[in-house]
């Protein structure tokens, strides 16, 4: 008996399971597999991947429709151009996005892996490539035990000159997010490109080759964080794929013909044809496991196994723990309902605060290098730097204005234009005549305006410094 029966043997025996993390794991090799999940799953990664792949394409007003521009801090999003100071969108659109997560785990488990996450959708066209090019599980196996031959160097170059071409795309549509996508392009093929870019699509490339490619499952069992903490989101309603012990215990071989009751058998004929086709080479049967996906492919192998046998549907399926020992399971319980009122509430915050979102900046700082004030004649001055950020996508001119509880006036402003993504700093001086102000400390607002649309304005207040009334 070799020390991996033993193992196996012993784990059955105690419950435990144990993992060399010195052994490398075997090369699993999936079984091709057709069914309502599996279309489901092509169905869903799709449009995910259209998007990606398309929206560097897109231009809106001359520009990529997504452009993260680094050298210009500037990050642009359909109509929307977002700067350094709009970073809080940014931290709060993650949060969002996790949060979200978070309370479709609570509902549906995993599905996110095992649908729409990157690394399943691109392993999903790695495995497509292996399918064409060197068949199914077992002539694979066949052709990897199989010597180097001309069919085997045939069948294995042009696997992987397809997952190097998908790898490819992979980088340039994502380089492009950041490098306009057409001027990245026509770089590359002229050999005319900053190296930082070519490095990224190099890189991105090998990433995407070596990812989706040979470590697949690793990165779900060991690298993915999701996997170690999803259990805490987890209670005995949430739908999951479920092995139904109940009905499939004890398990066993037997012929389409059997009685199964007359043998002392349950549904489950051991076939292991569940295990097959997982893409993370788990045994659903040994209940939840923290590798799991939830991508259902177990699902639709067991379905097709049970109507062969003529056995009713459902041994393995999307349930809860719940509907398995008590035949019923709840959908609106305390922790989902919380996650969905929070969610809601962060959505609709975010989605104000993204319409509220005011066109122009304008932020006024005192001039420290100066006296708190200064005595010109028979006026009193206060120095100020004005930052106007133009946060449109078009130039503006910006007419500036000042009002108080005081006859305030300005002097030195002179309009200038204003690109778009440009930060104008100039100071400006506001002064009031002595006799008129009657305090020490007073507030002045000052107004930017667009001057080819005023309703692209914003105001500041700040405070006035004076001399005391003893001086004047």
């Amino acid at each position: 008996m070799t020390n991996k029966s033993k193992q196996t043997e012993q784990e059955q025996d105690t419950g435990i399971r144990y993992v060399n993390l010195y052994e490398a794991d075997e090369k699993v090799y999936m079984r091709r597999i057709t069914g309502f999940y599996q279309k489901l799953r092509r169905y869903t990664g799709m449009p995910l991947l259209a998007a990606y792949l398309l929206m560097p394409w897109l231009v809106i007003d001359g520009r990529p429709a997504m452009l993260f521009d680094l050298p210009e801090r500037r990050f642009h999003v359909l109509w929307l151009s977002f700067g350094p100071q709009d970073g809080m969108f940014l931290a709060w659109l993650l949060i969002i996005a996790a949060f979200m997560l978070f309370t479709v785990t609570v509902l549906v488990g995993r599905v996110w892996c095992g649908f729409t996450c990157p690394q399943t959708v691109w392993t999903q066209m790695f495995i497509w490539a292996e399918f064409l090019c060197e068949g199914d599980r077992n002539k694979r196996m066949k052709l990897d035990a199989r010597p180097w031959g001309p069919e085997k160097v045939a069948r294995k170059g042009a696997k992987h000159g397809i997952w190097l071409l998908i790898a490819l795309v992979t980088a340039l549509t994502f380089v492009g997010y950041f490098v306009p996508i057409r001027d990245l392009l026509v770089g590359l093929a002229t050999i005319d490109v900053h190296p930082a870019a070519a490095f990224w699509v190099f890189f991105f490339t090998a990433a995407t080759y070596m990812n989706a490619g040979f470590l697949r499952e690793q990165v779900c069992k060991y690298m993915c964080p999701y996997a170690r903490f999803q259990s805490v989101m987890y209670d005995k309603d949430t739908l999951t794929v479920f092995y139904n012990y109940v009905r499939g215990e004890p398990r066993g071989p037997r012929k389409p013909t059997d009685d199964p009751k007359e043998k002392g058998l349950g549904d489950c004929i051991d076939c292991s044809w569940c295990v097959q086709v997982c893409p993370v080479d788990i045994d659903i049967r040994d209940g939840l496991q923290a590798e799991c996906i939830d991508c259902g492919l177990c699902v639709d192998a067991c379905n097709q196994v049970m109507d062969r046998m003529d056995y009713p549907r459902g041994l393995i399926s999307f349930t809860t723990e719940d509907a398995i020992e008590k035949g019923h399971t709840k959908v609106f319980r305390p922790r989902l309902l919380g996650y969905g009122a929070v969610l809601l509430v962060m959505l609709s915050v975010f989605a104000y605060a993204l319409s509220a979102r005011l066109p122009v900046g304008l932020d006024v700082l005192r001039d420290r290098g100066m006296r708190m004030y200064r005595i010109s004649g028979p006026d009193v001055e206060n120095v100020y730097t004005l930052k106007i950020n133009n946060k449109d996508r078009d130039t503006h001119i910006y007419d500036l204005s000042v009002s108080g509880d005081y006859p305030f006036e300005l002097e030195g402003y002179r309009p200038l234009p204003v690109n778009e993504g440009e930060v104008l700093t100039l100071p400006v001086r506001v002064v009031v005549p002595r006799e008129a102000l009657d305090t020490v400390k007073t507030s002045v607002t000052l107004r930017v305006e667009a001057r080819e649309n005023p309703e692209i304005y914003t105001e500041h207040t700040t405070t006035f410094i004076g001399p005391a009334l003893r001086d004047q």
